[in-house]
This record gives structure tokens, C-alpha cells and sequence, in this order.
């Protein structure tokens, strides 16, 4: 698998899409190996979609890009300035208790981002904050929204690794409401030292205070049906994916009505790319995928870091810090659906709880978004804001260190990713 790996990194550094540098640096394992039948490539790339767990993956993108369309997005920034608004840095606390409310409407932290900057960017910027900060700020807080339900990571983590998809979507709430914290906290600490102002100066009537709560209703509760129905085993994480896409279609039609015809061709129209990207980097990471368990990697990782430590924690952490590196290269995604077979035995075998393991590999492979060279998030945000890759990094260091120290707390103490998917599945 070394030749592989290394073909996989120059493919990418010539510029290859990551699909096919997948699929092709797959196929030099077979070469290598002339004994296996040439028709296994074939085999596993069709088999590897046929999971009927992974149907939830393009429901749930169907569903994300109908309640973009729906006039939720409004309803859930008008909640979020009221609580928020007067906190230092603005529309920067804003922007974080909007992601943490969007995370159950995309699941994606690059959508998150790229909506973010188009609403919220340039009045940041009007009010004095600083292109750089107003950048960062967007990027990093969207890590929110994949960690909530239903983040696509989490399905792709359970699908690939055989975990509770109902159990991971529970395990994410915590983490995300404490890293959500960290950064207002963060934000704080900027904004009172350069004078960014609050957005509001006084506190919000209760009539405010329920009007907000009422726009945005009905994305809050859409979590919580996802959950109560997997609980309840109404829905398997499939079938709840169909449940997604009409609930969409309700909120959009009948709800807030802002939902067309056209832009519910729209919204399918770029699902169609979405699915068609996530499906193609499953079909192919398939061929990789056998060459890792034909040549027992996951076995031999685990025996090499067990001759450093038999602490579970402490093989977390050199995990994290090799995802979080290889994140500077490769998308969250493919990292997701590549690592996960290899890294996840490793901890179950030393003890550990593959829920508490799950939430921390998906926080550290999402970090990949927002760092350069490839950080999707990342270019997303700066192209629209026109703001540069220096700038971003100058301002954004300090996010980057919160949302790591909050991880490292999170693998050194399982019981907070833990208790509310105790609390719901037992």
C-alpha cells in the first residue's frame, strides 16, 4: 500500500480530481498483485453503492437544498440575532448561533459557509470588522453544522464503520453547542479588544423574543423529529431520509410558501452534482478500500500504536493529529471514507466507544475545510468576500485553537459526547 499512498499524493498535487486519483492510485494495488481477479475493481465499485443504509446520504442532500429554498434561513437569522445580538462582535455571534441552528437544515459545512458570507459578509464588513476576521469567522463556524443532525459525515462514518447513525446524530449536540461557546468566547475576546459593537444595544422584547422563535420553529424541531424517530423506530436512517425530503417539501409549500416549482427544479438540479460528487468518491474509494484490508493495515496500525500506548485516549489523540495533517491535503469527505476502516478498528479494539470516537474523527476531519491548501470552505469564503488566503489564516489562528483544545477536552472526556445518546437509546 506504499506505492499506492504515494501515487494517491502525487496524482493529487498534480492537480488530479480526488476521485480519480482515488480510483487510480486503487488500481496499481492490482497490478501489484496479479493473483487477484482484474474484475474485483469492478465489483467493489458497484457493490459499495449498493448499501441500502447509504440512501440516506442523497435524501438528505434532496433535503438540505429544498429547505435552502423554503425561507427557513430567514426565520433561523432573525432567532439568531435575537439571541445573540447583543453580545460583542455582532454579527459574528450571529453567525455562530446560525450555524448551530442551520446544522439540522444542510448538513454541509461548505453550503453553511458559502450562505453565510453571501448574507451576513458584507455587513460585518460594513461595520468595521476587518475582511480577515469576517472570513475566518464564516469558515470556521460552519464546523456547526455537519455535527448536528443530520450531518452527511455522520451517515458516511455509521454506514462505512457499522455505527448507530441514530446514536451519532445524538453524540453531536453536546460537542456542538460546547465548540459553539469556544467561539463565541473567542469572538469575544477579539471584538472587546478591537471595539466591534454588539449588533443590538437593548435587550429583545418578549413579543420579539416569540415572534423569532416562531419563524424558526419548525428547523428547530426538524432535528428533534429525526431523533424521536429514530428512537421510537418509526423510521430506520434510511426511511427517515425520505421523512427529510416531505418534511421539506411541507415547510417550503405550505408553511412559509416560498417554495416554487422553479426552485424546487433547482434544488434538484443541484442535488443531481451533489449525489453525483459523494456517490463517485464512494464507488471508487471502494477500490482503495480492499487494498486496506486485503494488506491488513488497519491490524498493523493498531499493533504499531499499541507499541507507543495501550491508552485509548492517547491513541485518539495521535489520531486526530494524523487527520487533522492529512486534512491539509485531502477533503473531509474522502478522509471520512477512507480513514474510518482503518482508524476505527484501531479504537475499538484498544476499548474504545466507537459513538465518542466517531464525533471526534468527523470535528477533526471537517477542520480539513478550513485550512489551506485545499480547505473548500476556506476558498469558498475568500472568493466571495475577496478577501486573501493570508488574511484569513492571520485571523482565523485563534478559531483554529479553540476548536482544538475542545477536541482534545472531548476525547479526554467520552461521558459529555455520551450522555445524551445514553439518555435517548439506552
Amino acid at each position: 500500500m506504499l506505492l499506492v499512498s504515494l501515487a494517491f499524493a502525487v496524482l493529487l498535487v498534480i492537480g488530479m480530481p480526488v476521485a480519480f486519483a482515488i480510483g487510480i492510485s486503487g488500481m496499481l494495488f492490482f497490478f501489484q498483485h496479479p493473483e487477484l481477479p482484474i474484475s474485483i475493481p469492478l465489483q467493489v465499485t458497484v457493490s459499495s453503492t449498493q448499501n441500502f443504509s447509504l440512501l440516506a446520504v442523497p435524501l438528505f442532500i434532496v433535503a438540505g437544498n429544498l429547505m435552502n429554498r423554503s425561507g427557513i434561513t430567514e426565520g433561523l437569522l432573525n432567532l439568531a440575532s435575537v439571541l445573540t445580538g447583543r453580545l460583542r462582535g455582532g454579527l459574528a455571534q450571529v453567525s455562530i448561533a446560525l450555524s448551530a441552528l442551520m446544522g439540522g437544515v444542510s448538513g454541509s459545512a461548505i453550503a453553511d459557509a458559502a450562505m453565510q458570507s453571501r448574507i451576513l459578509g458584507d455587513q460585518m464588513i460594513k461595520r468595521g470588522m476587518t475582511k480577515g476576521f469576517t472570513a475566518a469567522v464564516l469558515s470556521f463556524t460552519s464546523l456547526l453544522t455537519p455535527i448536528i443532525p443530520p450531518g452527511i459525515g455522520m451517515i458516511l462514518f455509521g454506514t462505512i464503520g457499522s455505527v448507530s447513525i441514530g446514536r451519532l446524530f445524538a453524540a453531536g449536540i453536546v460537542p456542538a453547542l460546547i465548540l459553539g461557546v469556544a467561539m463565541s468566547f473567542t469572538v469575544w475576546v477579539t471584538a472587546t479588544r478591537r471595539g466591534y459593537p454588539p449588533e443590538r444595544t437593548t435587550a429583545p422584547t418578549m413579543s420579539e423574543t416569540v415572534k423569532a422563535f416562531g419563524g424558526g420553529i419548525w428547523a428547530l424541531m426538524f432535528p428533534i423529529f429525526l431523533l424521536l424517530g429514530l428512537r421510537m423506530g418509526v423510521f430506520t436512517p434510511s426511511e427517515i431520509g425520505a421523512f427529510a425530503v416531505v418534511y421539506a417539501l411541507f415547510i417550503g409549500f405550505l408553511v412559509y410558501r416560498q417554495l416554487t416549482v422553479k426552485s424546487f427544479l433547482e434544488a434538484l438540479e443541484t442535488s443531481l452534482g451533489d449525489v453525483g460528487a459523494v456517490m463517485f468518491l464512494i464507488s471508487l474509494s471502494a477500490i482503495f478500500g480492499y487494498g486496506i484490508v486485503f494488506d491488513r493495515l488497519p491490524e498493523l496500525m493498531a499493533g504499531g500504536l499499541s507499541g507507543i500506548t495501550d491508552n485509548v485516549q492517547l491513541v485518539m489523540v495521535l489520531i486526530v493529529l494524523l487527520v487533522v495533517f492529512l486534512g491539509f491535503f485531502i477533503d473531509a469527505t474522502v478522509l471520512i471514507i477512507m480513514m474510518t476502516p482503518i482508524v476505527l478498528p484501531v479504537v475499538t479494539k484498544l476499548g474504545g466507544d466507537p459513538v465518542h470516537f466517531g464525533v471526534v474523527f468527523i470535528i477533526s476531519a471537517t477542520l480539513g475545510n478550513f485550512t489551506p491548501p485545499v480547505g473548500a470552505a476556506m476558498y469558498t469564503v475568500c472568493s466571495i468576500l475577496k478577501v486573501s488566503v493570508k488574511d484569513y489564516i492571520r485571523e482565523g489562528w485563534p478559531l483554529l485553537l479553540a476548536i482544538v483544545v475542545v477536541t482534545m477536552l472531548l476525547i479526554f472526556m467520552p461521558q459529555v459526547v455520551l450522555f445524551v445518546p445514553n439518555l435517548i437509546f439506552g
